[in-house]
């Protein structure tokens, strides 16, 4: 975008004068005259001129435009630069975008950026790549083919059919790519003629749309010093004006306002970048971005569709369309995660992925994270429900104070690109469920079978210290062994080496002492002899842990491993034949 707003330097002298026919900086977004490409791009397109007024590019993070900024009506544009660093390839937020790009059945370029750091390019500022390809040595060029077929082939797994731009024959089904350089401008003509040539063949109905109803897409809500709450919009359909009657979408539903002012920032200066140097304007076209000062737009949600009325039969179906766009459409359940974001657009794409990897949704709602929301996500009976997942929104300071108090029981993670968001949930689900499981077999004994190795006694009797290894499940220490019915006594301590631990899993040699009263079947009374290796128990013996008839029913609805279930279902014959119950356990 840089090299593309210094066109006009070149080819018109100053950029800065915005002087009729000069590219124009609006909220957002960069317009780039006809008359600037094609004096940029006439070589390329072979003395064919644009007929259209010009190109507008949106300005923003690709991953972060077609997933939370789009229009849920449609694609926020007609035609999309995807851009892919040639030396890394695609990323997850490459195939993020392709995902919604081909959602949205909006058709796009990809631009192989950073050509200029390939081993071997011989860069020149501002070339064109149909020239700069035939200045290259062999090498760089192999460099560049391995690179591009690379590439290929990742988009080739997501099913789209690529290739370099100078090689498509039909633009209908393959995606043109161009090696290009950002930084030093080389490739962009190459680029630019390319979109161009798309957008005249395949768009020429939406390139000449500048009348009738004013369409457009809130890109952000800002309070703005002396405006009050603003919308930054870009008007892509018709056009608005000062005065103009508008419907939008809210949290609360659709609503009615009226433009009080319409202002562009002064010069070149981006919306982000421009302070207090801002120009009133009367009306503007498609396509332009715009700041919008109205009455009443305070839950006016970014993402959605803003509306030009001018009659009642207008504003009767844009009040239906900003229903629905004011109304969630996700599935939600009783039971899952809480999920926020800045739009509804990212809301549903978040919400989209979590579906894939069948992770409920409990909650899910626009906006900063408040306490309300860690209250809803706190309910969540299971502590894996127990989290919110952010996309591009942060909490709000009472809210980021509690997340950081010790006694806070939800987890909160966010970020700018669903792919990370996702990954990270995905560890944190793992480790929570992992320490779920940790604590609940403290709680409820589990099944295990071990094995007395030969030649490991290391202590007779009390108490007994003896070497074994875990044929299947686990033991604990405090759970108590069994053997043909013979309740053995207490596991008090498990030694792998020189290092305690609480337990030991199926695989696991370790010594184990075992301390306690033997008891018999059926005898409630304990003997006084403790047990002893050469009575009770004798080397190559097979030992069971001895589960509790009330945590037999509990483990029937767990999610046990086919070795613990054998285990288990043994241990329950072993207790029905000895205490002469056959329906022990049930």
């Amino acid at each position: 975008m840089d090299h593309i707003r210094n066109l006009g330097s070149k080819t018109q002298g100053s950029v800065m004068a915005r002087e009729a026919g000069g590219i124009t900086q609006h909220i957002g977004a960069t317009e780039v005259p006809a008359d600037v490409l094609n004096t940029y791009c006439g070589p390329l397109l072979g003395g064919k001129e644009f007929l259209s007024p010009g190109l507008l590019f949106i300005d923003t993070p690709g991953h972060h435009s077609f997933t939370s900024l789009r229009s849920r009506g449609g694609a926020l544009a007609d035609i999309a630069i995807l851009v892919v660093d040639v030396m890394d390839g695609c990323k997850p937020q490459t195939l993020e975008s392709i995902r919604i790009l081909r959602e949205a059945k909006t058709p796009f370029v990809i631009a192989l950026n950073k050509v200029d750091r390939l081993y071997g390019w011989n860069t020149e500022h501002g070339r064109s790549m149909a020239v700069s390809l035939k200045k290259q040595s062999k090498d760089a060029i192999g460099y560049l083919e391995e690179k591009h077929w690379k590439i290929v082939g990742e988009l080739g797994d997501s099913a789209f059919n690529a290739e370099r731009y100078d090689r498509v024959n039909d633009f209908t089904n393959t995606i043109a790519m161009v090696p290009c350089s950002a930084k030093e401008g080389e490739g962009i003509q190459d680029l630019l003629a390319v979109v161009i040539g798309l957008a005249e063949r395949y768009l020429d109905t939406q390139l000449t749309d500048v009348e009738g109803m004013g369409t457009a897409t809130v890109l952000e809500v800002k309070e703005e010093r002396g405006l009050g709450k603003t919308l930054d919009v870009i008007l892509s359909r018709g056009s608005i004006g000062k005065g103009d009657q508008i419907i939008v979408a809210s949290e609360s539903g659709p609503k009615k306002s009226k433009v009080r002012g319409m202002f562009s920032p002064r010069g070149m200066n981006e919306m982000r970048d421009a302070g207090n140097r801002w120009d009133p304007v009367e009306r503007v076209y498609a396509a332009a971005g715009v700041k919008i000062s109205a009455v009443d737009l305070d839950d006016v949600l970014a993402g959605t569709t803003l509306h030009v009325v001018n009659s009642e039969e207008e504003e009767e179906i844009a009040w239906m369309k900003a229903k629905e766009e004011s109304t969630l459409t996700l599935e939600l359940n009783e039971t899952g995660v809480c999920i926020k974001s800045d739009t509804l657009g990212g809301l549903e794409a978040l919400a989209f992925e979590l579906g894939e990897r069948e992770i409920p949704i409990r909650a899910a709602s626009v906006g900063k994270i408040t306490r309300k929301d860690i209250r809803i996500s706190e309910v969540g009976k299971e502590p894996e429900e127990r989290v919110i997942l952010a996309f591009n929104t942060k909490p709000l300071p009472e809210a980021s104070a509690e997340f950081e108090s010790p006694n806070c029981d939800v987890h909160l993670i966010t970020g700018d690109i669903i792919y990370h968001i996702i990954d990270e949930h995905e560890s944190w689900l793992k480790e929570t469920l992992e320490n779920k499981e940790k604590a609940d077999r403290e709680m409820v004994v589990y099944p295990g079978r071990l094995l007395f190795l030969p030649d490991h006694t290391f202590r007779a009797s009390k108490p007994a210290v003896i070497g074994v290894r875990v044929l299947g499940g686990r033991i604990h220490v405090g759970q108590r062994l069994m053997k043909e019915g013979i309740q053995l006594g207490q596991v008090k301590s498990i030694r792998l080496g020189q290092d305690s631990q609480k337990e030991a899993k199926q695989g696991d040699e370790v010594a184990i002492s075992i301390s306690g009263a033997v008891k018999k079947p059926g005898d409630e009374t304990s003997e006084a002899t403790h047990v002893t290796v050469g009575r009770q128990i004798n080397e190559g013996d097979v030992l069971l842990v001895d589960v509790p008839e009330s945590h037999v029913r509990v483990l029937r609805k767990r999610n046990l491993t086919e070795m613990e279930k054998e285990i288990l279902e043994e241990i329950v014959a072993m207790h029905r034949k000895n205490s002469n119950s056959p329906r022990w356990g049930l």
